[in-house]
């Protein structure tokens, strides 16, 4: 009799924590609130910018230099659209990168030089990028202010721009070896 207590509340806990995890996906999978969009894409555009100026002295290959310079300026320049934009809808942007997006983003390549800068700068252009277009997709249809909506559908040219660069670099020998 103890046996099938014990497997009915194993059982249970199971069924329990698989519910759970099930409730916990669905909610990462849940819509970004205009508040959390814009957070992301100030830290986006701040790390881009911060990377980009690295670039220009870690990286060995002209062209990636260039595209660091690229993204620098382009990214700047959307800070700014996208603070506008958050104002009008009432919203704060943080103005200063985040203690996990320096650890995570940041501090990784300060300590590459060279063709090793080279090279992770590039796939994490393609993955940033690449997350980025989605999430910016989203917003551009979701949005609960037409002003977040407008500037999402607006940013995403750029954004197709540096992901198709990014490619583009990855498939440059030079820039890869």
């Amino acid at each position: 009799m103890q046996i099938k207590g014990v497997l009915a509340v194993t059982v249970l806990v199971l069924i329990a924590s698989t519910s759970l995890m099930a409730q916990k996906k669905a909610a990462g999978k849940a819509a970004m609130t205009d508040q959390q969009f814009v957070e992301f894409a100030a830290q986006t555009d701040m790390v881009e910018a911060n990377l980009g100026q690295l670039a220009s002295t870690a990286a060995s290959a002209q062209p990636v230099k260039d595209y660091g310079q690229m993204l620098m300026t382009d990214h700047t320049a959307d800070m700014q659209q996208l603070s506008t934009a958050a104002q009008k809808a009432g919203l704060n942007v943080p103005n200063a990168i985040d203690s996990e997006h320096n650890k995570t983003m940041i501090d990784p390549f300060q300590k590459l030089k060279g063709t090793a800068f080279d090279r992770r700068y590039i796939q994490e252009m393609i993955t940033g990028h690449t997350k980025a277009i989605e999430i910016y997709k989203k917003e551009a249809a979701d949005a609960q202010s037409p002003d977040l909506k407008s500037y999402a559908q607006e940013a995403l040219p750029t954004l197709q721009k540096h992901l198709s660069g990014a490619k583009d670099l990855e498939k440059t020998k030079g820039a890869t070896k």
